[in-house]
């Protein structure tokens, strides 16, 4: 049975390279029988930089906002994720942290991986980052991640590496990412949690 993967475009950009480089991940990883993909683009999904009083795990069961709903929904039947994510100044896009702090319960307990490119460090210190974040999320990052360094001439017109390098990792990504989402998916239908 196919199981529910996100693609998240978190660049949002006029111009954009990381729609192409998602492109070729979400071509790899549809040619997989684990998945059905599904492709979030944050550039479509314009939320308000998050500023309810209570926490989102509080919050986010009383929204009222519809794209809000929409958000938590989306995430919520999902069963793992793929980041594509530039790096800004040693950094990740603010559009994606305000994504992924919109969200709680629905991230909770699933794999995530990343997908990283920019200049000389290939978006390494954007990923580092993030693996703070979603930890903190209670999600479960996968070790594999493709970084991408210069970026704007190690891909072709279609977003894919040149170099075999990324393309391998990518392959050894989605191999594990689909362990994991198997495993977690099996765990949360059965209810299992820490403790019980």
């Amino acid at each position: 049975m196919k199981t529910n993967l996100g693609i998240i475009v978190a660049s949002t950009r006029t111009g954009r390279l990381g729609e192409r480089i998602a492109r070729w991940v979400e071509g790899e990883a549809k040619r997989r029988d684990a998945f059905a993909v599904e492709w979030i683009d944050l550039a479509e999904w314009v939320l308000p930089y998050y500023a309810h009083p209570m926490p989102t795990r509080i919050a986010e069961q009383t929204y009222a906002d519809e794209r809000e709903r929409a958000w938590t929904g989306l995430v919520g039947r999902m069963d793992s994720f793929i980041i594509v994510t530039p790096e800004y100044n040693h950094g990740y896009p603010a559009a994606l942290k305000n994504a992924l702090d919109y969200a709680y319960a629905g991230w909770n307990r699933k794999p995530i991986a990343f997908v990283s490119y920019g200049g000389s460090s290939g978006g390494v210190r954007a990923v580092q980052q993030l693996r703070q974040v979603v930890i903190e999320l209670q999600m479960a990052p996968i070790r594999d991640e493709v970084n991408i360094p210069f970026a704007m001439r190690a891909v072709d017109e279609h977003g894919v590496p040149k170099d075999e390098f990324p393309r391998k990792r990518l392959d050894a990504l989605l191999t594990e990412l689909a362990w994991w989402t198997s495993a977690l998916k099996s765990a949360r239908d059965r209810g299992a949690m820490p403790g019980s």
